[in-house]
């Protein structure tokens, strides 16, 4: 970034936040300046081309009433077809680089937006709505370009356009432009009037816009429980009052925005009136011009009114429009709840050992999670953390993961702390399973090759061997080309979490950490997957989160982790020795257990 841009941020960042305008107009045109002084230009060219056109309709009446000579007549006639012909080509030009410009910017402010969004850590995502994001990256976009068009069309070409033609009023007819100076303040005052709902409709309607977005999420992700629990009726209340709400409000928006409409067709059809029975008497002691000199004041007067028109509905528009904008400049001002450190490293696995130091950790808004939290994980080994739900158990892994940050202590790998190093470069190095398996929307061979892009088909094919998911990929239609809907909703809840335990086996990496991985599995499955975790998990850090406790009799070191603390540690064989929280706990799920025949164990 060159020194002068740099300085153009400084002052843009320094910029109130009610100037939403100002900064949307200064970005847009430092951006697109060429294109959008190339379009301004040809603006120009229609302004100008316009008043001609007005003018030239004196020349023409005037020229046929008493023409000198023909070659007049084909003069005058050249000249208005060469003057629509520039205008038609200004016009076409305009359009394109105005389109181009705004096409653009739509794509970049919705880029912008989104990478603001990759760019948060889950806290920004666990206080934000998804609907309330959809609204601002495609609204928002969308607006941005509807008023920069508005006010660089209205206050250059219309603008321009208007003041070519009423100069050529004032030219054919200097008197009877004066009741252009009354029309124009009945006009403006009528628009004050208007502009004061707008931006309460316009708010109304992005809310009820909202709740649109979030029904339809809401219904295509829990179908199954709104039609468990015979909620189909209340989403259908939902649903009806906000369209409800949205039909009005729109309605209510055209409604004033098509007021300026009769506003104009009322005061122009009166000041028209006027001047047919001005032009027959002197005005001001001036005299009545010839017909072409009427002519051509008429048409001009006539003319204005177009862009007149236009320029009465922008700040309609911009007010309407702002709502829009400030949402988009809301998220892409807010601040990032997890940051890399500008001189952040990559992280070098050595052997893969994790260790927290003294860490405190809290949901915003949340009790303390984890209270000075010290515990390693050895390097190449595996680690379970059993206990109660909300003990601390995930915002562990959440913490390894850096999808969030301690309060205080330190996270660290193979003596790395988190803080210091690369975003990519550490998860990069793990493999995660979680409880809640996501699927992206493609299929089969796609969502494993989110894994490894580079992966060979054979590669593909072992690691869902491994994690016992082959079989029933090959029972799909198209095997593994098949497509398994949004969020494999076209799987069972067991068949998605094969499929994410397959696309960790392919990953590969020297750290591996599985969150309830086998909770959505049957006994067979469970066992089948207990064998695959067991194989990929040599000589790898493993962490397991798990309330069966089938799935961890065999784990190097089982942490039974109660109120953010660890509070019991050891092999299986310690902890039952112990007589503790880990013992009760299995003697709740195995009363009749033989430690003879661990294999035997079922849920």
């Amino acid at each position: 970034m060159s020194d002068k841009n740099a300085w153009y941020d400084r002052w843009l960042a320094r910029l109130p936040n009610d100037r939403v305008l100002t900064r949307l107009l200064l970005e847009s045109f430092r951006e697109h300046r060429w294109k959008y002084l190339a379009a301004v230009v040809a603006m120009v060219l229609v302004a100008l081309c316009t008043a001609a056109s007005a003018w030239m309709m004196g020349r023409i009446i005037d020229t046929l009433s008493a023409p000198s000579s023909q070659l007049q007549v084909i003069s005058v006639g050249a000249g208005v077809a060469l003057i629509f012909m520039f205008r038609g080509a200004a016009m076409y030009a305009q359009e394109v680089l105005m389109a181009r410009a705004g096409n653009r910017i739509v794509a970049q402010k919705q880029m912008q937006i989104y990478e603001r969004m990759l760019s948060q850590g889950m806290a920004f995502y666990s206080k934000t709505d998804s609907s309330e994001l959809l609204l601002r990256v495609t609204k928002g976009a969308e607006a941005a370009r509807r008023i920069i068009d508005s006010v660089v069309s209205g206050f250059v070409r219309d603008v321009l356009t208007l003041a070519g033609l009423v100069a050529v009023m004032v030219y054919q007819q200097p008197a009877l432009s004066m009741i252009s100076i009354v029309v124009a303040p009945i006009v403006v005052l009528g628009i004050q009037r208007i502009l004061k709902q707008v931006r309460l409709v316009m708010s109304q309607e992005m809310a009820g816009m909202g709740e649109i977005i979030k029904v339809i999420q809401e219904t295509s992700g829990g179908a199954r429980i709104i039609k468990a629990f015979n909620l189909e009726d209340r989403m259908h209340g939902r649903m009806n009052s906000a369209v409800d709400t949205v039909e009005s409000r729109a309605n209510r928006m055209k409604q004033l925005q098509a007021a300026t409409m009769p506003l104009l067709d009322t005061v122009a059809g009166l000041a028209v009136a006027s001047i047919v029975i001005l032009s027959a008497t002197p005005v001001f002691g001036q005299e009545p011009g010839s017909a072409g000199q009427l002519m051509s004041f008429v048409t001009a007067f006539l003319m204005s009114y177009e862009p007149a028109s236009r320029l009465s509905k922008v700040r309609v528009v911009i007010e309407s429009g702002m709502i829009g904008v400030r949402m988009m400049y809301n998220l892409l001002d807010e601040p990032q709840t997890l940051v890399e450190a500008p001189d952040a490293v990559d992280l070098v696995v050595t052997d893969g050992e994790i260790a927290f130091d003294e860490v405190g950790f809290n949901y915003v808004g949340n009790t303390q999670v984890l209270q000075n939290l010290s515990v390693t994980f050895a390097a190449g080994k595996t680690t379970a953390l059993v206990g109660p739900s909300g003990g601390g158990k995930s915002s562990i892994m959440n913490l390894i993961l850096r999808l969030y940050d301690p309060k205080s202590g330190a996270v660290r790998v193979d003596g790395q702390d988190l803080k210091t190093i690369t975003f990519r470069s550490l998860r990069e190095n793990i493999a995660f399973v979680g409880q809640d398996t996501f699927l992206f929307s493609g299929t089969v061979r796609e969502n494993l090759l989110m894994a490894k892009p580079d992966a060979t088909d054979k590669e593909i094919e072992t690691a869902a061997k491994v994690a016992n998911a082959h079989d029933f990929i090959m029972l799909l239609p198209k095997g593994y080309l098949a497509r398994i809907g949004e969020n494999g909703s076209a799987l069972s809840g067991g068949q998605r979490q094969l499929l994410s335990i397959a696309r960790a086996i392919l990953r590969d990496e020297p750290i591996l950490l599985l969150d309830e991985a086998t909770s959505a599995l049957d006994s067979h499955s469970e066992a089948s997957v207990k064998a695959a975790i067991e194989t990929i998990s040599n000589k790898r850090t493993t962490i397991i989160i798990a309330h069966r406790l089938s799935t961890v009799l065999d784990a190097d070191q089982i942490c039974y982790v109660e109120c953010g603390e660890v509070v019991e540690w050891g092999s299986f064989e310690d902890l039952m020795a112990m007589g503790g929280k880990f013992k009760d706990l299995f003697d709740a799920q195995y009363k009749n257990y033989d430690p003879s025949q661990t294999d035997a164990i079922e849920d």
